[in-house]
């Protein structure tokens, strides 16, 4: 589980990047629609297959506090993070976004401790308190509010809050049922109140002049971003709850730094090598 995480990680370090660069072509909330609707449709047909074997037999009947915790769920969890999301990314950066998604550990654990699901101990306060600073030395030092929106900042940060209120809201779902359904089916309530706020500007995309490299974007932030990082993302809160698994959306700046450094061949400094190592460190405190 430990390497799905990872690979969960380096897979939404690069979709900042590859987000903003499709930007260029499609309008934000139509290009988190399309990307919405796409996902959405591979859960709601592996969902279906999966159901024809034995994952039917182990469907427990639906009861009204689940239908209304996966009702907050789509809402919180994909509604509202997905407007929040966008719009923030739309008007901010890359780096200063990744930074933020930093503070995920903090407010999960912070909720959770809360709302009393488990006891975070002074070895996994310590991991996520390393963890910041990596994160801190990996894209802080380079972030200031005078180059990039405040406003895009908070919007993103808001968009933390509601991912962090999610998981919290996710776990009595996910000790009843399959992580993957749980995923699936909130997902496509939370793309279907999603669309009126994108009708607007999917009608205003002049999709003829969207390039390839767009459409490829929006594929692979869908297949990948959505599709198989959500189940990787909820699959490890089943198993190892909130606290844990959000400590390693801490590699999610790591593997963005990596991925531009190897992949587009931009310089990594003795600072920024050094915060890399320290996050490593603070998600390694909090599996032991």
């Amino acid at each position: 589980m430990d390497a799905l995480l990872i690979l969960m990680a380096v897979i939404w370090g690069s979709n900042y990047s590859i987000i903003k660069s499709a930007l260029a072509d499609v309008p934000p909330f139509a290009f988190n629609a399309l990307r919405l609707i796409l996902a959405s449709a591979l859960f709601l047909i592996t969902i279906a297959v999966r159901q024809r074997g034995a994952w039917r037999q182990a469907r427990k009947p639906y009861e009204l506090g689940d239908v209304l915790r996966l009702a907050a769920l789509a809402v919180i969890g994909n509604t509202l993070y997905q407007l929040l999301f966008i719009a923030g990314l739309s008007e901010t950066s890359a780096s200063n976004s990744a930074l933020i998604i930093g503070c995920t550990p903090v407010f999960v654990a912070l909720m959770t401790a809360a709302v009393g699901h488990e006891s975070i101990s002074r070895r996994r306060w310590i991991g996520v308190l390393l963890s910041g600073v990596g994160v801190y030395l990996v894209v802080g030092r380079g972030a200031t509010a005078g180059d990039d929106s405040v406003r895009g900042d908070l919007l993103v940060l808001g968009s933390v809050a509601c991912w962090s209120l999610a998981t919290i809201i996710a776990r009595p779902l996910l000790s009843r049922w399959p992580a993957f359904e749980v995923t699936g089916v909130s997902m496509a309530l939370g793309t279907l109140m999603y669309l009126p706020f994108a009708i607007a500007p999917l009608g205003r995309t002049h999709f003829a002049d969207v390039s390839w490299v767009s459409w490829g974007a929006l594929v692979f932030s869908a297949a990948m971003a959505l599709y198989l990082a959500y189940a990787i993302w909820f699959s490890a809160v089943q198993r190892f709850g909130g606290p844990r698994t959000s400590v390693y959306s801490n590699l999610v700046p790591v593997a963005g730094l990596l991925v531009a450094a190897f992949g587009f061949g931009e310089h990594i400094g003795l600072i920024k090598a050094l915060g890399a190592v320290i996050v490593l460190t603070g998600v390694g405190l909090t599996r032991l």
